[in-house]
């Protein structure tokens, strides 16, 4: 029987104890985790206590030596680095340079000049045989709803216009209301849960925004500025599109629509049967509408293919593996493009700003 791989979770906030251990308890079949690392001992002590349930053997890592000893572990193949945005790309080069495969949560990067030189560094390692894998881990790109609803845009027709409307419930009884990472920097809040709704609406139209003209505001004062952005965009197909989010609203609703010359795709995020996931309505022109529902999974099926990633590129041994595109550090790049584009016009009082190519 193979050896399973061996990877470490650095971070043990809110979304590691929440969502990371329950989605890697899924596929425990798949790899071991041995590690869990924190800045802090305490922090560290208690992840490691509710993981323990699926993974007996995970052990305590925190600090700089903790990290140290993580990145000079030859045993270990992978990590999922899950912390603050500010500090994600520096801890992640660190690990690609002592040669483990990562995948970082989202935001890619917090601004532009730090993907730019992200890349840079990047490309400096990946220059040997073997280079390790960078991924990001955009959830809504493994979405069944997103990758069922770009095949159905593809059959309405020319596309005449996309619309885009967030309506969140960032307030106060969301557990990530209080994040400090989040308040720190300019947009955070904007920008930690907008690479999401781009990347859907990346995947949906499968083609880039290239250009915004955007409105910024700041109503709920509870909450970092800006709050609420009011965008057009251009997409490189020629067509034009509206981009609407406000962080915190008494009425929460999530949509994409795509309206084309012969039908209308939407997608809307909603709770059929108890569970949580995306209704995708196909409006034909006969005036007919046929839906689907697709409960939530795209965390689930992103760790796993970035298990099964890190396995084939260890067995390729840099022969040329590709991981899978949709994870790759450049489109969560292309994502956070787009929203400081957004943020850039809109402090600039909606002036024309064309997106950042990556």
């Amino acid at each position: 029987m193979a050896t399973l791989p061996q990877i470490a979770v650095l971070g043990a906030g809110i979304f590691v104890k929440t969502q990371y251990i329950p989605r890697l308890a899924e596929i425990s079949h798949l790899f071991c985790l041995k590690y869990i690392w924190s800045r802090s001992e305490e922090s560290s002590r208690r992840a490691v206590e509710i993981a323990k349930q699926h993974f007996p053997g995970v052990e305590c890592k925190w600090g700089d030596q903790g990290l140290n000893d993580i990145m000079q572990d030859s045993s270990l193949i992978g990590t999922a680095v899950v912390l603050a945005g500010q500090v994600q790309v520096d801890i992640s080069l660190k690990l690609l340079k002592a040669g483990k495969h990562v995948i970082q949560e989202k935001p890619a990067a917090t601004s532009i000049p730090e993907i730019e030189t992200a890349l840079a560094s990047y490309k400096s390692v990946s220059t040997n045989p073997g280079q390790p894998i960078w991924a990001v881990a955009e959830n809504y790109r493994f979405e069944p709803a997103f990758v069922e609803s770009k095949k159905l845009v593809a059959g309405v027709g020319d596309m005449m216009n996309v619309q885009v409307i967030i309506e969140g419930s960032m307030n106060s009884s969301n557990p990530y209301f209080s994040s400090s990472w989040r308040r720190n920097f300019e947009g955070g809040f904007i920008l930690d849960m907008g690479v999401h709704f781009i990347a859907g609406l990346r995947m949906i139209v499968g083609c880039e925004v290239t250009s915004v003209s955007a409105i910024t505001s700041h109503i709920d004062r509870t909450l970092p500025p800006p709050d609420i952005i009011s965008s057009n965009f251009k997409l490189e197909n020629g067509c034009s599109g509206v981009f609407v989010m406000v962080v915190s609203s008494s009425s929460p609703k999530i949509i994409w629509r795509v309206v084309g010359s012969k039908g209308t795709v939407q997608v809307k995020r909603g709770k059929v049967d108890g569970k949580h996931g995306y209704l995708v309505s196909l409006y034909s022109a006969d005036g007919q509408c046929k839906s689907t529902f697709h409960p939530f999974c795209g965390v689930h099926e992103e760790l796993k293919i970035f298990i099964h990633d890190i396995v084939k590129a260890n067995l390729k041994q840099g022969n040329g593996y590709e991981a899978e595109p949709r994870s790759s550090f450049v489109e969560g790049a292309r994502d956070v493009a787009v929203l400081e584009a957004m943020l850039e016009s809109g402090s600039k009082g909606g002036t024309l700003v064309n997106v950042k190519k990556f």
